[in-house]
């Protein structure tokens, strides 16, 4: 695979990757371009099977858009891939990964564990539309191979995955995807492209939900995909154009605003993480801590071989349900500095409860082994833990009050 602006480090590549300054003012800032619709030049047709492939010009913001164009690009210098697609939020991207590379009657291999919403596409709307799933312990080798078949179309994994932080292999994934001849691809949202280089371990296509480490304030939603170009023009002409998921330049503009930092911000993430992950891991009330970055982590010689960041993302079990549940109510009423929510990988530190038993009659449905290898990881319940950019010692105070 073509590797892009390898010559530049990472912090020159988030500042200007994508970026050149505004022909028309000399503003060294990029513009944000609202139209919905540009001039012509030229006599073109009206559908968007009569685009070119070099992405010159632009006709309208569905299409293409110079600010989101300007975010693809610098996404891509840093992940590393020829070219990015970026949507209206990370369930879009990974939509369009499904919708644009299965068709009724093929068969895709999915992380048994992973975001919500992926897990809940996978186990109810690809049936329904006649495509078949496998979901499986990407963790395990053997059962990932057992599970592709000659239909086999796309193996989709997740590393970290989402909320337990188990690993999966993503060049030994790679191998079985590719001798099958599917494709691999890989939400990576939870490492970022500072801490993982997936395309460099033969993934094919690289997901993120770029709400979360890319823009990093939490203040824009959006997905994004990179990967060879053959594959991001494809889902360009039938996700972006025909399901029509495409991202809001203004959002698009944050993202880039957010991702110029995303270097420094990893580094500081990493830290912070680290301090509270060892000082929870020593707490009387925690039973057990899961961070790549501990040597405890049953996976972390993987982690320390595939990830260059360890990231900000944790999570440790407190016993029982029921204490989950108590802990939890007390977190929402004595926390200062975190804040008790959903989502993740912001500047400011997030935790939430998150409880096994409801998620495997929901979004899961694990059983069996499955079951059993989600409980390794999670107990009967985890809090998911995004450690933000403050100083790890206010965060270690806030969680003591709450914690007891």
């Amino acid at each position: 695979m073509k590797r892009t602006n390898r010559q530049l480090g990472p912090m020159t590549t988030a500042i200007h990757g994508g970026e050149k300054p505004d022909p028309a003012t000399g503003a060294s800032a990029p513009p944000i371009h609202m139209s919905s619709t540009f001039v012509s030049e030229d006599v073109a047709g009206f559908s968007a099977h009569d685009l070119d492939d070099t992405g010159e010009g632009f006709i309208y913001s569905r299409w293409g858009n110079p600010t989101v164009a300007m975010l693809e690009q610098k996404i891509a210098a840093l992940q590393g891939t020829e070219d990015c697609l970026c949507l209206a939020s990370g369930m879009a991207a990974a939509t369009a990964i499904f919708l644009t590379f299965l068709s009724a009657g093929e068969h895709a291999v999915v992380s048994d564990v992973s975001y919500a919403g992926v897990a809940e596409l996978a186990r109810e709307t690809l049936p329904r539309l006649g495509i078949d799933v496998t979901t499986v312990d990407m963790s395990d080798l053997d059962a990932v191979a057992a599970a592709i078949r000659p239909t086999t179309r796309l193996v989709h994994t997740e590393t970290p995955v989402n909320p337990i932080m188990r690993l999966t292999d993503l060049e030994a994934v790679s191998d079985l995807a590719h001798k099958a001849g599917a494709l691999h691809s890989c939400d990576a949202t939870f490492a970022s492209p500072i801490g993982m280089d997936p395309s460099a371990l033969g993934v094919d296509l690289v997901m993120h939900s770029i709400t979360k480490y890319i823009g990093g304030h939490g203040d824009a939603v959006g997905g994004a995909i990179a990967g060879r170009a053959d594959l991001i023009a494809g889902l360009r002409k039938e996700a972006a154009i025909h399901h029509g998921g495409v991202l809001s330049p203004f959002n698009a503009w944050l993202i880039a605003r957010g991702a110029a930092t995303l270097p420094l911000r990893m580094k500081a993430h990493q830290t912070g993480a680290t301090e509270v992950a060892r000082w929870l891991e020593a707490h009387p009330a925690v039973t057990r801590v899961m961070y790549p970055g501990l040597p405890s982590h049953p996976q972390h010689d993987l982690a320390a071989r595939q990830m260059t960041n360890f990231s900000g993302m944790m999570s440790f079990q407190v016993g029982s349900a029921e204490h989950g549940r108590k802990l939890a109510r007390r977190m929402i009423d004595r926390l200062r500095v975190v804040h008790y929510a959903v989502s993740l990988g912001h500047h400011r530190s997030l935790i939430f409860w998150m409880e096994t038993g409801p998620l495997m009659e929901t979004s899961f449905r694990l059983k069996g082994a499955q079951c059993a290898s989600y409980k390794e990881f999670a107990g009967e319940g985890i809090f998911r833990l995004s450690v933000g950019l403050e100083d790890a010692e206010d965060l270690i105070a806030d969680l003591e009050g709450a914690l007891g």
